[in-house]
């Protein structure tokens, strides 16, 4: 069988090491992809071609997490992809919880990032979500991405996406116990799983599980 190349794209803020604990069999083949520093004011749709340019395989799986699985779904509208699988994230605008999509409203998220770069716990929590345990040791070495411009432009796209459709190409695995995308605003279809937010980690043996036999289904 030929090699698949799966793509991982990490959540926001997140580093790849979120998917230390992924290992699939060959034929599979795990890229890690980071985040690269948003243009000012670029859009959400531009961000994702740029992306584009570090997937060098043809016809890909992408995988995404939480707004990295946004992520993944506006670059499948740039390049023929195999597959796309989203953990932890959303399919539709719809699915944002009440205070983001309030926020598209008032802006309040603007005032957000400011004070997540000075702590660590509030950037933690929107980033893993509660119930991760050693928590500081964990925050410094999984949330790379701190920049200030960066935060801004992130949080701003994932509240003003406007994808309203859900895609019938895309896998969507939720932790049942989420406290960033909650379960009750998601629509179907969806695979429920044990865990949070955090699940690609703290459920790494499932995904390592069950991920091949996702991938492979028509």
């Amino acid at each position: 069988m030929d090699e698949i190349d799966v793509y991982c794209m990490p959540g926001m803020a997140a580093s790849p090491k979120i998917f230390e604990f992924i290992s699939l069999p060959k034929p599979f083949r795990i890229h890690l992809l980071s985040w690269i520093p948003p243009d000012k004011e670029e859009s959400l749709s531009s961000y994702a071609k740029r992306m584009c340019e570090r997937i060098t395989s043809e016809n890909p799986i992408l995988l995404g997490v939480s707004f990295g699985g946004v992520l993944v779904q506006e670059i499948a509208k740039h390049i023929p992809v195999q597959k796309v699988i989203i953990v932890s994230s959303i399919k539709t605008n719809e699915e944002l919880p009440l205070p983001m999509k309030m926020a598209r409203t008032t802006n309040a998220h603007k005032l957000l990032p400011t004070q997540w770069i000075n702590n660590l716990d509030a950037l933690a929590l929107f980033a893993f979500g509660k119930g991760i345990k050693k928590r500081l040791e964990l925050y410094q070495k999984y949330l790379s991405e701190r920049n200030p411009d960066y935060l801004n432009w992130s949080i701003n796209a994932l509240v003003n996406w406007d994808q309203v459709e859900v895609p019938t190409s895309v896998v969507h695995i939720h932790g049942e116990k989420d406290t960033v995308f909650p379960i009750k605003y998601l629509s179907n279809p969806y695979i429920r799983i044990k865990g949070g937010h955090a699940a690609i980690m703290t459920q790494a043996q499932w995904f390592n599980s069950e991920l091949p036999d996702i991938i492979l289904k028509k």
